[in-house]
């Protein structure tokens, strides 16, 4: 198929009604990739194991700056609807161990870069990174700082429980010298609370927001969850409304994945009180208006949304916006090291992912070595289609004959790749000019539909799906 057949067959078939709210979701909402990297997880294989990334990591650049994601998979309670890997850990003792650990892989990974790269970023992830006492937070950063050369102006972000902060955690964030902190809201309605097996009140939230600032954390970051068990479109409006008080720079909203037969606890939710596909679009399109239209918010990508003069607004105007393991971000580090069970790191050579569990992780710091276990070395095929999905899911567009040229690549099989992409068009979502490629502002909520035309991997989910729906 040529430019010019897929664009007059895309352009083809004549006017026809809109298709309702209803209808497109029950024509999109497939469940495709979140499209955090490309090839996604579930292509990551033993291939790359240790000694892989250990050659990895002494090939990096003299000059590479580095973004570090440091993962603690502990929470004093598990949510019902938590997709994360993590656990209940109460033991203190526990939690130190791990924290010996981290600083034991730290200075492994330095070791084998040779030097104090520079580093832009440092993000802790969990579960919940307050999990840790505070004196191995602190001491943690410590290493790293030591180990590594953090630029004056990096960005140390950690994500919080607001029901969760002891004193000794409280006065971590102000030693460890964090600038950004993510607070998960996901509901603020107390039914909704109850179902989810989370509760936490405004007051608590706000109290930890102010807590934060007042140590000096610039920038507060939320997450808002819509399709939660007895979420309504009113519900999640007034939740996204009393949001609006706290003034963070950035809001992040997901939908619900609701997957009980890869998180056995999810099975603690009744699934007869889940918002269906056409309920969770118009709760999505409701935290939408609230947050653009009364909040002043930028949309950026799918689903963040950011205040004028952001730095990740400015990012996603100016077209530097980035994505990865943890989302959006205005972080332009090439690589990533992840350090902590279940990390996730990506150099210029591909991905690799740490042992999932905690034992797993501590067997193989115990034995001495790195611990990744899994992951993938991209072809010249993947680091095109990969940028293609970024851009998308970043932009809304692409300049697919550009960047393939950008690649030395054929453009075919991209060309090739957007026969699917017709009945996006004729729905108005997104446009196809023979060269660039666009998702409309209607199209938003379903970019990664779009996106997931060009991944090769990606097959016809089975009985127990492993990607959540597109909305």
């Amino acid at each position: 198929m040529t430019l010019t057949d897929l664009k007059v067959a895309a352009a083809g078939g004549g006017d026809k009604p809109a298709m309702t709210d209803a209808e497109l979701v029950a024509r999109y909402d497939g469940r495709v990739p979140r499209y955090t990297s490309y090839p996604t997880a579930p292509h990551f294989s033993p291939a790359v194991d240790a000694a892989v990334y250990a050659e990895w990591l002494k090939a990096l650049p003299a000059d590479a700056v580095l973004s570090l994601y440091l993962h603690v998979p502990f929470c004093d309670r598990l949510c019902h609807y938590c997709g994360c890997n993590t656990a209940v850990v109460r033991l203190d003792s526990s939690r130190r161990a791990y924290a010996a650990l981290i600083e034991r892989e730290i200075g492994r990974v330095a070791a084998l870069i040779g030097r104090r790269a520079a580093v832009s970023h440092v993000h802790w992830g969990g579960g919940t990174p307050t999990a840790l006492p505070g004196d191995r937070l602190v001491a943690i950063m410590a290493l790293i700082r030591e180990k590594f050369a953090l630029s004056a102006e990096a960005e140390i972000a950690i994500e919080l429980d607001p029901t969760s902060l002891p004193p000794d955690r409280h006065r971590a964030l102000g030693e460890m010298g964090v600038t950004r902190a993510s607070l998960g809201v996901q509901d603020l309605e107390p039914a909704v609370q109850e179902a989810i097996g989370r509760r936490q009140s405004y007051e608590e939230t706000e109290a930890c927001a102010q807590k934060a600032r007042a140590l000096g954390v610039g920038s507060l970051n939320l997450d808002l969850i819509y399709g939660l068990p007895l979420q309504t479109e009113q519900s999640v409006a007034r939740t996204a409304r009393r949001a609006l008080g706290l003034n963070a720079g950035r809001v992040a909203v997901f939908g619900y994945a609701h997957v009980p037969w890869m998180k056995k606890h999810q099975q603690l939710i009744d699934e007869s009180t889940l918002p269906g596909p056409a309920a969770r679009f118009r709760q999505q399109q409701a935290i939408h208006r609230v947050l653009t239209e009364e909040g002043g918010y930028i949309p950026v990508g799918l689903d963040h949304y950011a205040r004028p003069g952001d730095a990740m607004a400015e990012a996603a105007a100016t077209r530097k916006l980035r994505r990865s393991f943890q989302g959006y971000t205005d972080d332009a580090a090439p690589a990533l090291i992840g350090f902590g069970a279940s990390a996730i790191g990506s150099l210029a050579q591909g991905y690799v992912q740490n042992a999932p569990t905690a034992l797993a992780y501590s067997k193989a710091i115990e034995a001495g070595g790195l611990a990744s276990v899994r992951g993938v070395a991209l072809t010249a095929d993947d680091r095109l289609r990969r940028e293609l999905i970024e851009r998308l899911m970043c932009d809304l567009e692409v300049d697919l004959i550009g960047l393939a040229d950008a690649h030395r690549a054929d453009p075919a099989p991209l060309v090739a790749a957007l026969a699917g992409l017709a009945p996006f068009q004729a729905d108005g979502l997104a446009d196809w000019d023979g060269r660039r490629l666009a998702v409309s502002e209607k199209g938003r909520p379903f970019v990664r539909s779009v996106a997931a035309l060009f991944d090769v991997y990606l097959k016809p989910d089975d009985a127990k799906p492993r990607h959540a729906r597109a909305v």
